[in-house]
């Protein structure tokens, strides 16, 4: 059989690019999903060019974007086996902070996102039996002083669980990745002892490397300094 089939939004940089290479360490052929693909141009030729890299435009919050993202891997590769819904937008910890167009944009990008590409690879992962990740966060369990992303987050948590459900007994898995602190371009105030986006790639291969019968509903993961 041809070798299986990744597609990631948000792959350009962060968790997504990071998730990209160590699923084509794996094996994996990959679909490079953004809004920009000058950087995930550079990416796919590392991971070995056309046959093994399909760099997509993708806006995920616009439905024909997302539709076009699956078809074309689909046309490209002939099956879609894991999909991970990365994509995300962060702002400051003040519902005063930022513009009105941003909180808008982020909440299209994180809450809408995700839901549009369950919607578009739903039917193709029940055909590969397939794993479905969405990109969540420990801002998704616990309410941050005045942070619209942790609603979001708090919104992609019960999505995760909503397409659990809703796939029970189809042989589609479904993990909730929840990073703590990572030093990844979504935020500004980085600092020394906060995960590598190396650190979640780690745990999404591992999620997907699990038996068929397993299905790994939720990883928490929080670097060793992180008191909340």
């Amino acid at each position: 059989m041809a070798d299986p089939v990744f597609l990631i939004t948000g792959a350009s940089s962060g968790i997504g690019a990071a998730t990209a290479r160590a699923a084509a360490s794996a094996g994996y052929r990959v679909v490079l999903a953004a809004r920009s693909t000058a950087t995930l141009t550079q990416l796919a030729a590392e991971l070995g060019g056309d046959d093994r890299a399909l760099v997509v435009t993708c806006d995920v919050t616009a439905w024909d974007d997302q539709q076009a993202m699956v078809k074309l891997a689909l046309d490209h590769f002939g099956q879609l086996d894991v999909v991970f819904a990365n994509a995300g937008l962060g702002r400051g910890r003040s519902f005063l902070s930022g513009t009105p167009e941003r909180m808008r944009a982020m909440v299209l990008t994180n809450v809408l996102g995700p839901a549009l590409t369950i919607r578009a690879a739903l039917e193709a992962l029940r055909e590969s039996n397939g794993h479905l990740l969405l990109t969540g966060s420990v801002a998704g369990r616990r309410a941050l002083p005045g942070s619209l992303y942790s609603a979001t987050k708090f919104a992609v948590t019960g999505m995760a669980e909503s397409a659990r459900q809703e796939l029970n007994g189809s042989g589609v898995r479904v993990t909730l990745i929840s990073p703590g602190q990572t030093e990844t371009p979504l935020f500004e105030d980085q600092v020394e002892w906060r995960l590598q986006s190396d650190d979640i790639a780690r745990a999404v291969l591992w999620a997907v490397s699990q038996p068929p019968h397993v299905d790994v509903n939720e990883i928490l993961i929080r670097p060793t300094a992180q008191d909340g």
